[in-house]
């Protein structure tokens, strides 16, 4: 029986997996599209060998647009099963992908639970994690140390993570040389950046990039080049530091797929909406048409607590351009680490943008949700409509909040409902409309 190493090696050799089919079929294509993409690096199969609760999901070309839902504690606010609660939402809501970004204490046992139940994709940051894995300062940290965590969070069994590798000494200098509003917002990023301030030496996973690359082969982790330069605000968008950068990760993109490691890209968080499309072009070109990954874009910086919504309008638009992936945003994004609620909204926000982009693109039996939906309201079917609903528990506690005299109608319209006077009239049913 031949072997393989990681989706991509399989790919490449000709060998159909398991989770190749399992995408074929969530996605309508032929398994045969799936493996030439996987091969050729424009689709992304995470799947780290050790995941064994997974339910396999693509990234890329032509499939639909899926989200990830980050969680975890923060050393303010330590409460793990509240973040368990979290985790049962997203499943609940159709997630493909949770990202624990755990950044106090030892996150292990979290991470192993989560990694034992969760049938969605997970990721991590494994640099939130290296202070509570060794102990030491940032000062005091060796390039082995961050490496190690990194082999950690990999034997584990998550799927794919987020390493800000493209941050280098020179990229460094750009932001110091190139004033910016709002500096790095990376956390990530930011502690890389004084880790080479403080020690003069070069970003770790930039200068071992191959170790590094030796460690996902290993347990097949899909690394997701992380964008430290990401612009925090609109006014840092499409600047010198986020280009330098990507152009980097473009770079680490090929030696990547050398070693037969996936690439996801990761991209800007605030943009104005004139500049996501051309972002989304260039990224595709620069990084050989690795999937694409964004954190909204947040297309305007003066909605504090409707961050979701600012977001759900740049990801609707940066899929339809071309992205593969979004982070969700939760309202309570730059003010508190999110609650269950804030969770929610800040999923079906995403969901909402990810599917009004799959439309847009074409991809295949997109239409056909809203088509059915379209249907249910025609013939005034409730139950119908709450079953397609985005959140079907939301639509039918609306519905029932406010009752109509007829229960075939809402308080909207009643005997006046447009649906209900013409399905009469097309019927042949005699009569006027009774108001």
């Amino acid at each position: 029986m031949q072997q393989y190493t990681t989706q991509m090696d399989a790919a490449k050799k000709g060998i159909i997996t398991e989770q190749m089919k399992a995408v074929a079929e969530k996605e309508n294509l032929d398994v045969e599209v799936i493996r030439a993409r996987v091969a050729a690096g424009t689709i992304a199969i995470p799947a780290n060998k050790n995941h064994k609760a997974l339910d396999a999901q693509g990234v890329g070309q032509g499939l639909r647009t899926k989200i990830n839902v980050n969680l975890g504690v923060s050393g303010d606010l330590a409460d793990n099963e509240m973040e368990w609660q979290k985790v049962q939402t997203a499943i609940e809501l159709g997630a493909e992908a949770i990202m624990d970004l755990s950044n106090f204490g030892k996150t292990h046992a979290f991470r192993k639970r989560l990694i034992d139940a969760a049938p969605a994709m997970i990721g991590t940051v494994p640099v939130y994690d290296v202070v509570g894995y060794t102990g030491k300062i940032v000062n005091d940290l060796t390039y082995k140390d961050f490496l190690a965590v990194v082999e950690k969070h990999a034997k584990d069994g998550v799927d794919f993570v987020t390493i800000h590798a493209g941050l280098t000494r020179h990229t460094a200098q750009k932001v110091l040389d190139n004033p910016r509003q709002t500096n790095v917002v990376s956390r990530g990023g930011s502690v890389l950046f004084a880790w080479m301030v403080h020690t003069g030496n070069e970003n770790p996973f930039f200068e071992h990039y191959d170790e590094l690359l030796d460690i996902l082969a290993r347990y097949d982790v899909t690394l997701s080049l992380g964008d430290a330069c990401r612009p925090g605000s609109i006014a840092d968008a499409t600047d010198a530091a986020q280009i330098e950068e990507l152009i980097t990760l473009g770079e680490l993109t090929r030696r990547a797929w050398e070693k037969n490691v996936q690439v996801i890209i990761e991209g800007p968080g605030h943009m104005a909406l004139n500049e996501i499309q051309a972002n989304m072009i260039l990224q595709k070109r620069l990084c050989h048409g690795a999937p694409f990954y964004v954190l909204g874009p947040l297309v305007t910086d003066i909605a504090p607590g409707y961050d979701h919504i600012t977001s759900a309008i740049g990801g609707a638009i940066a899929a339809a351009s071309g992205a593969d992936f979004l982070c969700y945003v939760t309202p309570a994004e730059h003010l508190r680490l999110p609650d269950v609620q804030d969770v929610r909204e800040g999923i079906i926000a995403s969901r909402i943008a990810a599917h009004a982009a799959d439309i847009a693109k074409g991809v295949p039996g997109a239409r056909d949700w809203d088509n059915a939906m379209s249907r249910a309201r025609q013939e005034v079917n409730w139950e119908k409509m709450y079953e397609l609903a985005v959140d079907p528990k939301k639509a039918r506690e609306y519905h029932d909040s406010s009752r109509p005299a007829q229960e075939d109608t809402c308080t909207m319209c009643g005997e006046m409902c447009a649906m209900k006077t013409m399905n009469r009239i097309l019927s042949g049913e005699a009569g006027c409309v009774k108001l």
